[in-house]
């Protein structure tokens, strides 16, 4: 459960006016304790330390509270990865950011690959979701050969694959545990095999 700290800081945030972000910030702690389909506004609200009324108001239902974490998480998930490449024009780095993502932001991750959950086609979501899959996919074009282009989704979707099923089994810990607990340091040795590592000149 959420301890006496998150309380606070939801309760906090709910008198500065930020009770949407409140909210969000108690749905996260439900997702983690209780998992993503088990989300209940009732325990959201006691969460945030307001009326059973808030997040019905904010949100309309759960669907629409799961729909704002997932856009808020493509939305950090898309910045991630933009600066993981930006910074090392390496997209065996964008998929260590991908995997580092899924360890520090969880319930978003669980969240966000849940489309049953939420509404998918919901415009505060498809923006954000469209950027990340833009911030992941559009660096394969600089490692990439031309016979590759000529076929762009196969390659996108191999290395998606292999960095998304990397960080639900490290999240799920069903790694060897030879492997450690670094996800950065796991990522390098194993996606490296498949993924090229090589900098945009």
């Amino acid at each position: 459960m959420v301890g006496p700290k998150e309380a606070n800081t939801a309760a906090r945030g709910y008198h500065h006016g930020d009770l949407r972000r409140a909210l969000i910030e108690a749905a996260l702690g439900a997702v983690i304790d209780d998992g993503a389909a088990n989300v209940r506004l009732r325990d959201v609200a006691r969460r945030a330390g307001v009326s059973h009324a808030a997040p019905a108001h904010h949100f309309g239902d759960k669907a629409g509270l799961l729909t704002a974490i997932a856009a808020d998480g493509f939305d950090l998930l898309a910045a991630a990865l933009n600066d993981a490449y930006e910074r090392t024009g390496s997209f065996l780095e964008v998929g260590v950011a991908y995997v580092r993502f899924a360890v520090d932001h969880r319930a978003h991750f669980e969240v966000m690959f849940r489309p049953e959950l939420y509404r998918a086609a919901d415009q505060t979501l498809v923006g954000p979701k469209a950027a990340a899959t833009a911030a992941l996919y559009g660096p394969l074009h600089d490692v990439t050969s031309a016979a590759d282009l000529l076929d762009p989704q196969t390659p996108f979707v191999a290395a998606w694959s292999l960095v998304h099923g990397l960080a639900t089994l490290l999240l799920t810990e069903n790694l060897p545990a030879a492997l450690g607990r670094d996800p950065e340091q796991i990522t390098r040795r194993v996606a490296g095999y498949l993924i090229p590592s090589s900098s945009k000149s």
